[in-house]
């Protein structure tokens, strides 16, 4: 048999490993054109549209060029949505995330009727979004249940009618969102503290550790690239997908005190015809997002 050279030899392998690659990319090519035209195909898109005057889809698209971001700079609807945004953020992720983890590490204690707990914690999912703004328009309605708590307590001058009263609507919001939000971050959290080895928590008690000190010195620690997870998915939902609790109990009024960035980016394109404006609403939303992804992911990255 004839010796082959090393140079032949390395030929050889260069082709083999060059079709095991094209072998490998042939078995995700599907998932790689699924994710080229349904995700980058309309990110483009959102850029294009932010540049362009449209009022609608039969309607004549004309350059706009920035014109569109300038007009944001100076709309008192934006502002004030962008404000509603951030107070939607800043009060509901803290409370979303922390509350979730209480939760999360009572159902890993495993206590009397923890699985029931746990299947009920998936009601929220459960509702459709309008069978949802159905129950909280009863709760919020002016003889409703929280005002009709407020009567048993004595306390009928603070009732109110929560959903039409600019003072209260936006925390009738806030509220709702931490409600359907909070229980399927706790079962998130609750999956990855039951893969903590229990021994951890039993060494921490024999040293005298009580849950609190467990929860937030070991527990916490432990979790903490997940927290960021739970953290990112949260910051998520509520900036992107919070339109539909606005639009379904308060379609943004009373005026304009419950609108957000991404309630108008729904209310520009369909209510008012302006397509293009929505547009670049939706990629301020977009850079928000990207930096906000970023931010949570470095303040949660795991320290050892």
């Amino acid at each position: 048999m004839t010796a082959l050279s090393p140079d032949v030899v390395a030929l050889r392998r260069r082709r083999s490993r060059r079709r095991s690659e094209m072998l490998q990319l042939s078995a995700t090519l599907p998932a790689l054109l699924w994710f080229l035209v349904f995700t980058i195909g309309p990110l483009v898109s959102l850029f294009y549209f932010s540049t362009v005057n449209w009022r609608g889809l039969i309607a004549p698209r004309t350059p706009a060029g920035f014109e569109n971001f300038v007009r944001l700079a100076g709309d008192p609807v934006v502002w004030l949505a962008t404000g509603n945004t951030i107070l939607q953020l800043v009060v509901t992720l803290p409370i979303v995330v922390v509350g979730a983890f209480m939760i999360a590490y009572y159902l890993n204690l495993k206590p009397r009727g923890h699985r029931f707990v746990r299947a009920l914690m998936f009601t929220p999912v459960l509702l459709s979004a309008s069978a949802l703004a159905m129950v909280f328009i009863g709760v919020f309605a002016p003889k409703g249940m929280i005002n009709g708590f407020l009567e048993i307590l004595g306390l009928e001058q603070l009732a109110r009618p929560w959903l039409a009263n600019g003072d209260s609507a936006m925390l009738s919001i806030i509220i709702v969102t931490i409600w359907c939000s909070m229980s399927v971050s706790a079962i998130m959290l609750a999956a990855r503290l039951n893969s903590i080895d229990a021994s951890v928590f039993e060494a921490a008690e024999i040293d005298g550790c009580g849950h609190f000190r467990r929860m937030w010195s070991i527990a916490w620690p432990m979790c903490r690239e997940f927290v960021g997870v739970v953290t990112m998915l949260q910051f998520l939902w509520t900036l992107f997908s919070s339109a539909a609790v606005v639009l379904l109990l308060t379609k943004g009024g009373p005026g304009n005190a419950t609108a957000t960035l991404s309630f108008l980016v729904y209310d520009f394109a369909f209510n008012q015809s302006k397509v293009g404006y929505s547009q670049a609403v939706a990629v301020v939303l977009f850079v928000v997002g990207v930096v906000g992804i970023l931010v949570i992911r470095r303040a949660f990255r795991q320290k050892y």
